[in-house]
């Protein structure tokens, strides 16, 4: 591109007048202004300097910026939404909602975390039957419709994690403060509690907006730890999380091994109604103490993490049901394609070459040949994480979508790769704002159903209700079975439609603009977070000299061939060698890729991979 020296910013223009040579490493973002017919290059304006080339935070800045994706501070209109701090809870808001401070809940997310949007509650009910529970901050309580914090939130999206750094979508006063479930402190959630039998059948639900106080806050290491039998209270010099209020350790040990055998079961159900999980290793970079990147590791999921997982699927699909049927021309849910067919017959392709056998006619068949797999490949780690690499690029992106768009073609609406029909975001309003959109619509449905009841059932429903468990039956809009009868008469089509003007319930023409929108962030934001991955991963290849890693090649052609380290696929053309017969020995990636069966030259940036061939 062409830019004219008038035309850089001030800074970089002296740079250049005074004869800095440094600036031809400087890392700029430019527009394109004019591009004329005959022209080689277009004419651009620098619109901003970025850093230094070679270092990291220039590169990330790039990443953002090329995204879209702001690391601005929230606008001073923002934050004059906020609540005054310290931020305590109005006594109206003690008066109208379910009183569930007196019940053991506790929070488990990675021990770093500062904003914590989901809470678990258990109860045990009787032998065979359990009171289980997820507590979502209630955010839509201080993020109210056409507020300028509302259209700062939309416009963000979504928050986005690289790291070190957080890239938030809602101020931290109210992200890590006041809607935080933080321990010790009373704080407003929207519940949903299910009574669940010891097989993992559910027999009650209830659905609506609480108070609650957590007891503590578990990491994922402590959740596991308790899982495989430690912290228990009778070892001494054993300590624990730290706990707030009447709760002892005891009564969270026992509440979250009883939450994991109760989800285990819950887990197999769902799986043998069809769905399918891929697991694919996450790379974690470490750094050093000046913030350097110095060794990385795979990161492998616990059972803590499904134990978490499945509750927050749960409650995602119990909402989608709810606001689908009470609000069917406008509710805002998630949908899952099926396999895209040519990536599927790739992927077959690929298995048989290997002497795998792979049956994708159904969600729950590739699930079958999936977990097949990993066990003839349980000696094999790096062929298997290959493999769900494979996997992961046939599967098309889940997507948000407006209901009113699909009316009549109820079966697109599935996700497939739960396995279910019905499926929507509700479990992290702190970080997603389609969970903002939903909590909104579902505050509408709770409302209505309240109305609709007192108006119908007046005195005999408030006297035998208690919320969860005896008066289930009198809940026809968010129990285990939706009223359609109660929704399409006056009384219910009346309160629906009030309650939707109350709680501003967007019309179908605005949930499809932010389904839209918030698709095309969501994307942007997992595009930054594999690039400023690979940003850091380049930063220590130039640290290390020397990396070992376990890695496989399984394509060689006459001008290129890959590499699987770990979790990465890479396919270079050829610039050099021929070992045995076999080309390509020698990629220019980020650095240098050589096998350990080739003698070449010492190398500055090498990473020498340890399976051959």
């Amino acid at each position: 591109m062409v830019i004219t020296v008038e035309s850089l910013p001030g800074c970089a223009k002296e740079r250049l007048i005074n004869g800095d040579v440094s600036i031809e490493r400087e890392l700029v973002a430019a527009r394109i202004e004019e591009w004329k017919e005959g022209s080689d290059c277009p004419k651009a304006q620098v619109i901003r300097m970025l850093g230094r080339a070679e270092e990291i935070e220039p590169q990330i800045s790039a990443v953002l910026f090329e995204h879209a994706i702001s690391a601005a501070n929230f606008s001073s209109d923002s934050l004059s939404c906020l609540p005054n701090a310290p931020w305590k809870i109005p006594a109206e808001e003690y008066e109208t909602r379910k009183d569930l401070r007196n019940t053991c809940t506790f929070t488990i997310d990675p021990a770093s975390a500062a904003d914590l949007d989901d809470a678990l509650p258990f109860e045990k009910v009787s032998e065979k039957v359990f009171r289980i529970g997820v507590h979502i901050a209630d955010v839509s309580r201080f993020v109210l419709p056409d507020t300028a914090l509302d259209r700062e939130a939309r416009i963000r999206s979504t928050s986005v994690y690289i790291p070190q750094h957080k890239l938030l979508m809602l101020p931290p006063e109210l992200s890590e403060q006041a809607c935080s479930l933080v321990p010790g402190e009373d704080r407003l959630v929207f519940s949903i509690i299910w009574d669940i039998d010891d097989i993992g059948n559910i027999t009650g639900r209830w659905i609506g907006r609480s108070v609650i106080r957590s007891c503590c806050k578990l990491s994922y290491d402590d959740a596991q730890d308790i899982i495989d039998g430690g912290f228990e209270v009778d070892v001494s010099g054993k300590t624990g999380p730290k706990l707030h209020g009447q709760f002892e350790l005891k009564d969270v040990v026992d509440s979250l091994r009883s939450l994991h055998g109760i989800t285990k079961k819950m887990r197999e159900i769902r799986l043998r109604n069809g769905a399918f999980w891929i697991e694919i290793p996450k790379l974690a970079i470490l750094f050093d103490e000046s913030g350097n990147p110095c060794d990385s590791l795979l990161g492998v999921r616990k059972e803590s993490s499904f134990l978490v997982e499945e509750l927050m699927l749960l409650a995602n699909r119990s909402v989608a049901e709810v606001i689908s049927k009470a609000f069917p021309g406008c509710a805002l849910l998630r949908r899952h394609a099926e396999p895209r067919s040519m990536k599927l017959k790739e992927f077959e392709e690929f298995c048989r070459k290997r002497g795998l056998e792979l049956d994708a006619s159904s969600s729950g068949k590739l699930h079958l040949a999936l977990l097949k797999m990993r066990e003839k490949l349980k000696n094999d780690p790096v062929l298997h994480n290959i493999l769900m690499a494979h996997a992961a690029r046939a599967m098309p992106l889940a997507v948000y979508f407006c209901t009113g768009d699909l009316r009549g073609r109820e079966d697109e609406w599935a996700h497939c790769g739960l396995s279910i029909p019905l499926y929507t975001h509700f479990t992290s309003p702190l970080r997603r704002y389609p969970d903002i959109v939903v909590h909104r619509t579902l505050a509408a449905v709770v409302e209505a159903e309240e109305v609709y009841v007192e108006k119908r059932h007046s005195s005999a429903a408030s006297d035998s209700d208690d919320g969860i468990g005896n008066g289930i039956g009198n809940r026809c809009f968010t129990g285990l079975y939706f009223d359609e009868e109660a929704a399409e008469s006056e009384e219910g089509r009346e309160a629906l439609v009030c309650a939707a003007v109350r709680y501003g319930v967007p019309a179908s023409e605005v949930v499809s603009e932010v389904a839209a929108y918030c698709n095309e962030r969501k994307r942007a934001g997992k595009h930054v977070e594999q690039s400023a991955e690979n940003v850091y991963l380049c930063a220590l290849l130039k640290n290390k000299e020397v990396m070992f890693s376990d890695a496989r090649v399984l394509r060689v052609g006459s001008t290129f061939m890959t590499v699987y380290i770990n979790k990465f696929a890479i396919e270079r053309r050829i610039y050099f060698g021929e070992v045995e017969g076999l080309t390509v020995e020698w990629i220019r990636t980020t650095g240098t890729l050589v096998l350990d069966t080739l003698k070449t030259k010492p190398l500055r940036e090498v990473i020498f991979l340890r399976s051959a061939v």
